[in-house]
Parts: C-alpha cells; sequence; structure tokens
C-alpha cells in the first residue's frame, strides 16, 4: 500500500483534527502519500480531493471542529453512490481508506470495504455511542462543555431558588447526560436507556423542598423528548419556578481536552497500522486504556449501552 485517504464524516467533534493529524503524520512517515478527502462521502463522490503534507495538518491538533469538513449524504447509501466514489477512489490510486465519524460513517467504510478499498473506521462523534470502545473522540469535550454550563447555571439557579431543566444532546444516547449530571450534581438525571415517570420527579421535587431546598437540576438527554416541554409540566405540576436552558450545538464546538487529543492520536495512527498491515473493515477503539480493533460489521450489530451503575449511583447521590 502506497496512497491511503483520510475523511471525517457525519456530526463533527473536537478531536477530528487531532485525528487527521495523526493519519497523515503517521502515513507519511511510514512512506505513504496520504490524500484528504473533504466534505465526507459527498466529497469522495465528486473527488474533493487533495494531497496532504506534514505542513498542511500543522497548527490544527488544538482546534475544534474538522479541517476536511464534513457533510452527510444520501447519495452514498446508494450502489451508484458508492461506485462513483471507487471511480474516484481508483482515479487517485487510493489503496485504503481512514473514516473518522460515526455509525453512518462505518456503514459506509464497510461498504467501501466489501469494494475491495480496505476501511478502517475511527470513532469521532460526541455522543459515546459507539459500542467495541470505552470512548469517542469528542465526548470528553462536550462533557466537559456541559460541566462548565451546569457549573453556571446552578449559580443563578441559587441566586433566583429556582428549577432548571438542561437539554443535552443524546438523541439515542444517554452518556453525555449521565455523566454530565453525576459529575454536576443533578437531582434528576433523564436518559433513552432508563423509563421515567414525571410523577417520580415531581415527588423529588417536592420532598427536597420540603426539606429546605430552594433548587434542582434536572438534566434532560434530547431522546428523551423536549426539555421545554418537560419544565412546563413540572412547572404545571409544582408550580416551582421554572427555567429550561437548551444546549443545543455548542456541546460539539471547542478546543479539544488533553484526553480528547491523546485518544484521537492514538487511534488515528493505529488505523494507519492497521492499513498497513492489510487490515480493512476494522473500526479502532480504545477499552481499559488499551489500543484494540473489531470487525466493524459486528460493532454495527452491537447495541449501544450505558453504565446502568453509574445511572443507579446518581439516583443513590440526589436523594
Amino acid at each position: 500500500m502506497k496512497k491511503i485517504g483520510v475523511l471525517t464524516s457525519g456530526g463533527d467533534s473536537p478531536g477530528m483534527n487531532a485525528a487527521i493529524r495523526a493519519v497523515v503524520r503517521k502515513g507519511i512517515f511510514h512512506g505513504l502519500e496520504v490524500y484528504g478527502i473533504y466534505n465526507g462521502y459527498s466529497g469522495l463522490i465528486s473527488g474533493k480531493i487533495q494531497k496532504l503534507e506534514l505542513g498542511s495538518v500543522g497548527d490544527i491538533i488544538h482546534r475544534g471542529g474538522t479541517m476536511l469538513y464534513t457533510a452527510r449524504c444520501e447519495e452514498f447509501k446508494t450502489i451508484e453512490g458508492q461506485k462513483k466514489g471507487i471511480e474516484q477512489l481508483k482515479k487517485f490510486g487510493i489503496e485504503g481508506l481512514v473514516v473518522i465519524g460515526g455509525n453512518g460513517s462505518y456503514m459506509g467504510a464497510k461498504k467501501l470495504t466489501e469494494h475491495g478499498y480496505p476501511c478502517v473506521g475511527v470513532p469521532g462523534t460526541i455522543d459515546n455511542d459507539i459500542p467495541g470502545t470505552d470512548y469517542t473522540i469528542g465526548f470528553d469535550t462536550a462533557l466537559n462543555t456541559v460541566i462548565q454550563a451546569i457549573d453556571k447555571i446552578r449559580d443563578t439557579a441559587t441566586s433566583h431558588e429556582r428549577t432548571y431543566v438542561i437539554e443535552v444532546m443524546g438523541r439515542d444516547a444517554g452518556d453525555i447526560a449521565l455523566w454530565s449530571g453525576l459529575a454536576g450534581g443533578a437531582e434528576t438525571i433523564l436518559i433513552p436507556e432508563a423509563d421515567f415517570k414525571i410523577e417520580e420527579i415531581i415527588d423529588r421535587l417536592k420532598r427536597g423542598h420540603e426539606r429546605g431546598k430552594k433548587h434542582s437540576i434536572i438534566i434532560v438527554a434530547e431522546g428523551v423528548g423536549s426539555g421545554v416541554e418537560i419544565g412546563q409540566k413540572i412547572k404545571e405540576m409544582t408550580n416551582f419556578e421554572t427555567r429550561v436552558s437548551v444546549l443545543g450545538h455548542i456541546q460539539r464546538g471547542g478546543s479539544p481536552t488533553a484526553f480528547d487529543r491523546v485518544l484521537a492520536s492514538r487511534l488515528g495512527a493505529y488505523a494507519v497500522e492497521l492499513l498497513l498491515n492489510g487490515k480493512g473493515g476494522r473500526c479502532v477503539g480504545i477499552q481499559n486504556n488499551q489500543l484494540v480493533d473489531h470487525d466493524i460489521l459486528e460493532i454495527l450489530d452491537q447495541p449501544h449501552t450505558v453504565d446502568k451503575s453509574m445511572y443507579k449511583l446518581s439516583k443513590e447521590l440526589s436523594i
């Protein structure tokens, strides 16, 4: 193998640039030519491909987002779209590909591998919802962004004696809500992986109020429902002064933490090692601080799970 490509796909996450840098420099170190594919699979189809040098990835390790840009591409889900992408890979002589992204990105990598182009997936998503790895690139940064917001909102909640509902990202996964809620001392955490009853939340708020508690923080993963609607129900059922904050896309941005920079560097470099060893259709991860790789198809078939012991602990500590 003499030429490899790298692309980022799906939602951006802090640390993607560090992973791109690792892929490029690890590849060049081993004598490979490395090509950046811009705008994800959409850019692959249209041929937005450029050779990257050492200097191309200088001064990016600390930057959020992705220098290669990203886009969702419905066309690549079709056989015709995949064939167009393969034509571009042939045109540039690219023999292997590193794909940085989430589940949808992995599916594209799997399809290309089936067409004869070895691909390795690198988990880049703030949701931490990729099986086969303890952490995904961007999760730690997003988590710290949310915690900072919780701390600031708590100051206001305390000053005004209010209940605050904070909606965080996590359509299908509750990791951001669970971790930030536990770290931020939230009284209630709502995640997609666990059922809840609004009556239980109300009872907990009232019990706290009766013992003199003047403010509360409730963390809601977006996959559970609208934070605004939940906040309205709480206000109607308790008559407590209630406010809602939807953190939104602020969670995806910002300079990556040291943890995410190191994680991205390790995973990006490991992906190149797999390609050099002739391994495709794999995805990399970290488990118990050790680099691992799995078959992409097997990972895509596995459901995401959260640590239920952490969820149980959050309830015990917010009694």
